[in-house]
């Protein structure tokens, strides 16, 4: 969508932070992809902007740094109310729960406002708060707050749980590049190399890496394997230890945080999901783009993503549901080309990062959400 000599929009966006993640790595996608078009004032509601880093020098962008309250819902309300009456961006954008309060300082509304939500920390992986509950109904409901969900589970829950008006939720996916070709397959080798099993995620509780390492202990007593666990976080060195307390340490490579996680992707030769709660998960989507059979617990949109790709290569989120489908997934190497030909069709039909781009182009400027923003 060309904007011609339109005057460039100048949009707040609220996060909880800017380090990197999956709402902020989306960010840079879409602010890379549109240039100039837009000015973009970022709060971080720890004052850290590390992903500002990964912006084009073309982008417009201000950090802006304030002093937050911690401790309350509403701690903040009236000092991020004069930012908003101060600065009147042509849209307000705010981040999941952790940034809840701006949509209490737009109420009532200063400047249109659309507000993200991609998904839940462990504190909510089974179920809903219910005072969270209630605030999202409050703040997004009685403000008649647009709101973008990353996941057709999210949309379910916005309009089933929070009771949000149908017409003032869209789903808007998150994409990825799909590269012309799909990846090269693994030459064979005498011997046979051992089979490699990778993962993306940050290691936290709800990403149950400790599950991945409990079913790759099981694949490894029938044989050699790898396993790389590309990604950083909290629960790193409790993970090493549980490696080395099942004596595949030596098998299991822990990379770290990579500013480009996917540069490990052709290092595997199946992805491995073992989350507790997801919504739409850029990962799995990375390495089906690239022609990757995937194993995958049954969360959040996992199963719409796989119903038609491959089914059997879902489980529930248990760990020996788990184990068993990665070693039945394993077993079945001569259907991985069918599995990775569709995988690709599949990202390519409906979650191309072409696609996120030119919907999120119509979030930036209003048309979207139109009829709200007057």
């Amino acid at each position: 969508m060309s904007r011609g000599s339109c005057p460039q929009r100048v949009l707040l966006h609220a996060f909880s932070t800017f380090k990197l993640g999956g709402p902020q790595a989306r960010f840079v996608q879409l602010a890379n992809a549109m240039g100039t078009d837009y000015r973009h004032i970022i709060v971080a509601m720890d004052n850290c902007f590390d992903a500002g880093e990964r912006l084009n020098p073309e982008v417009q962008w201000e950090p802006l740094r304030l002093d937050v309250v911690k401790g309350g819902t509403l701690a903040n309300r009236g000092a991020f109310r004069t930012v908003l009456q101060r600065l009147k961006p042509d849209l307000l954008l705010s981040y999941n729960w952790g940034a809840i309060e701006w949509t209490a300082a737009n109420l009532p509304r200063v400047v249109p406002h659309v507000h993200v939500e991609d998904g839940f920390g462990p504190e909510e992986a089974g179920h809903q708060l219910l005072r969270r509950v209630w605030m999202r109904r409050v703040l997004l409901g009685w403000n008649r707050v647009s709101v973008v969900v990353a996941s057709r589970n999210l949309e379910r829950i916005a309009t089933g749980i929070w009771k949000l008006p149908a017409r003032r939720v869209a789903f808007v996916p998150n994409g990825v590049y799909v590269p012309a070709m799909a990846r090269d397959l693994a030459v064979a080798t005498d011997p046979p190399r051992p089979v490699c099993i990778g993962t993306v995620a940050g290691l936290r509780p709800e990403k149950n890496i400790a599950r991945l390492i409990r079913a790759f202990a099981g694949v490894c007593a029938q044989g050699p394997a790898r396993l790389i666990v590309v990604g950083d976080g909290p629960q790193r060195a409790e993970l090493q230890a549980l490696a080395r307390e099942l004596s595949v340490e030596s098998s299991v490579e822990f990379t770290g945080y990579l500013k480009d996680p996917s540069t490990r992707l052709t290092d595997f030769d199946l992805f491995a999901l073992s989350s507790d709660t997801e919504q739409l998960p850029i990962a799995l989507l990375e390495a089906m783009a690239v022609g990757m059979p995937v194993v995958a617990t049954r969360v959040g949109d996992v199963s719409d993503i796989l119903s038609d790709v491959s089914p059997d290569n879902l489980c529930a989120p248990e760990d020996g549901s788990f184990a068993f489908a990665l070693s039945r997934a394993l077993a079945r190497q001569p259907m991985w080309p069918a599995w990775e030909k569709a995988g690709r069709e599949k990202v390519r039909a409906s979650y191309s990062k072409a696609l996120m781009i030119e919907q999120w182009q119509r979030v930036f400027y209003g048309f979207l959400f139109f009829f709200m923003m007057v």
